[in-house]
């Protein structure tokens, strides 16, 4: 509702600019400061102020007056304080707000009739999960859903680095050693924990055997690197075999978050199809184009960048960069935009593929990229292990694990026999847990590094995923009280919508959680065309703060309440609950009934 009473807003200055004759380029519409009553300001007379050869507060009555609120169906009165006009909402807006919100959809823009593709994680096959990565999947995910929610058409796409040569050095390994070669226990029952451990016994041979054998090694890689090149489909078999089952793992241990994929894009499919091969064509016809250093090379110098782009090796094989450009040309011949979720180490090579793909004729304007910085943890249990990294599947069973403790911590005997029995508990620290990990790791801005730390993140104080889950479980709990069920919109169920009064709901706790809830449709867009899913889950923190303080303060079904409060005030609690878990969803948090 809130957007609609944003356009209704502009339409109203623009038409009051227009009857004065001032330009109607710029409306300086923004959000008012927390102890104004308003929805909407407006900056607009500071713009205009020399224009008229008058103050701005004179420029701004002036508006004021020329606005018939009357014709306005969302603004109630325009009121002017100094240059601003602050526009104040109305019964209906409040009316509108508390129906809409009770479908289980609210918040959802409609079909934009655009395609997206959104390419996130794609780790090298080469092993489990980093957790260094875990930022990857969790800021891709909660992207995709972002623009999903916004009303894109959205694909999730995994590109796969099955042709480089890790993938021919573990296909070598994976072929030449047996189990007794190699060292060690898998650390998971899980195909990847198993398989990594070829790939690690081939690099240790190929830096510490004797010269020969590497040479015999080294060749026998080479082969592999060739066939695939050449799209011999014998070599690209040797090597699905290895990749396909490692993915699988992958696959496993994301599903865990969960981050899902609607495809897993080889980049062995622009090698086998040709598109490799012609993009080395005309690469090589550029201007920009040199042969140095045994390879061709792009010098990018020209284009602001210092750095060559290498994208033919002097044996004729392409190198990951030369694939993904041919991967990039057929995103854009198959989608209207692309996101690309990146770690800030591939800032450079995301600048050498912006600046290539222009070079040869593409429009770069709807490819966009989210460039974001590691994760680290904190000392401890999570410290590094063997000197082989900290996998994400270990910070998930260990977030699993704190959040059970935390739950049990809470629950006293009677409580725990009563009503929650220990698959619920289970289910709980699932959900808080996972919960915990995602909500602490999309809610930071991408750019700025992060520190995980289990004591935040798992604080059902604080601002963090239990405190935000909570609410949601608490909103059931309500709802459920009141024999309504929570999953369901209120029309379908024995409430009449048409019967309830936005004015039943007089207090400023009412007021100002409704007024939250209406400004959740506009948070999604603003989010969606910043790509900053972040936004979503400050939104959460402050529309949780907002639902506390009603909670405390308007009771809901105490027998005190009048039939009409009692309502309208059900009908807030389930306008909070879709509005909640809505925006959970999109985060990738999972909205518990109970907690």
């Amino acid at each position: 509702m809130f957007l609609s009473l944003r356009a209704e807003v502009e339409a109203a200055l623009e038409d009051a600019l227009s009857s004065l004759e001032y330009p109607t380029d710029d409306l300086g519409i923004e959000e008012p400061p927390d102890d104004v009553e308003s929805v909407l300001a407006s900056s607009v007379a500071f713009r205009l102020a020399s224009e008229a050869g008058a103050p701005p507060p004179q420029v701004a009555g002036e508006l004021a007056e020329e606005i018939d609120t009357d014709e306005l169906t969302y603004v109630s009165a325009i009121q002017t304080q100094g240059p601003y006009l602050n526009f104040l909402p109305s019964d209906a807006y409040f009316a509108t707000t508390l129906e809409t919100a009770t479908e289980e959809s609210y918040g959802r823009l409609e079909d934009r009739e655009t395609s997206v593709v959104v390419e996130h994680t794609s780790a090298n096959p080469t092993g489990p999960v980093h957790v260094g990565r875990a930022r990857n999947p969790i800021v891709g995910d909660a992207v995709a859903s972002l623009l999903d929610f916004a009303g894109y058409d959205v694909d999730r796409h995994y590109y796969v680095n099955d042709a480089g040569r890790q993938m021919a050095v573990f296909t070598w390994a994976y072929e030449t050693f047996d189990e007794d070669d190699l060292e060690g226990e898998p650390e998971r029952d899980r195909i990847e924990y198993d398989l990594v451990r070829y790939y690690r016994r081939g690099n240790a041979f190929l830096e510490n055997a004797p010269e020969d054998e590497v040479a015999e090694a080294e060749a026998e890689i080479g082969s592999i690197m060739q066939g695939l090149e050449k799209g011999e489909e014998e070599a690209y078999e040797r090597v699905s075999e290895v990749v396909d089952q490692v993915l699988s793992g992958m696959k496993a241990c994301l599903a865990r978050l969960p981050a899902e994929f609607d495809e897993f894009v080889k980049e062995t499919r622009f090698m086998r199809n040709g598109d490799t091969d012609d993009l080395v064509e005309r690469l090589e016809n550029l201007d920009e184009a040199v042969y140095e250093e045994d390879a061709w090379q792009l010098e990018l110098e020209d284009h602001g960048i210092d750095k060559n782009l290498v994208f033919l090796r002097s044996d004729g094989t392409s190198l990951y960069a030369t694939r993904d450009l041919a991967h990039h040309e057929w995103k854009f011949d198959n989608y209207d935009e692309a996101v690309t979720v990146l770690g800030e180490d591939h800032k450079l090579q995301a600048r050498q593929l912006r600046t290539t793909l222009e070079l040869l004729g593409n429009d770069t304007d709807d490819l966009q990229q989210v460039l974001y910085s590691y994760v680290n943890l904190p000392e401890g249990k999570m410290s590094t292990r063997r000197g082989t990294g900290v996998d994400l599947d270990d910070l998930l069973d260990e977030a699993i694990d704190r959040a059970r403790q935390e739950v049990e911590d809470r629950l006293d005997e009677r409580i725990r026999d009563d009503d929650l029995s220990e698959d619920d508990i289970d289910r709980i620290a699932h959900q808080v847990g996972i919960g915990a990990v995602r909500y602490d790791i999309v809610s930071k801005q991408p750019t700025k590094a992060i520190t995980f730390e289990w004591e935040q993140a798992l604080d059902f104080e604080a601002q963090s995923a239990p405190y935000v889950q909570y609410v949601h479980a608490r909103t059931c709990g309500i709802l459920e009280e009141a024999g309504l069920d929570p999953e369901r919109a209120l029309a379908t169920q024995d409430v009449e919508l048409e019967a309830l009064e936005a004015d039943a709901l007089e207090t400023d706790a009412e007021r100002d959680l409704l007024e939250t809830i209406a400004r959740f449709p506009a948070v999604v867009e603003e989010a969606a065309d910043d790509l900053e899913p972040h936004q979503i889950a400050t939104y959460t923190r402050e529309f949780a703060d907002r639902f506390n303080g009603f909670y405390r303060e308007c009771p809901v079904l105490a027998d005190d309440v009048d039939p009409e409060t009692r309502e309208a005030r059900l009908a807030l609690v389930a306008a909070s609950k879709h509005t909640v878990a809505n925006a959970l969803s999109i985060l990738g948090v999972e909205a518990p009934r109970s907690m």
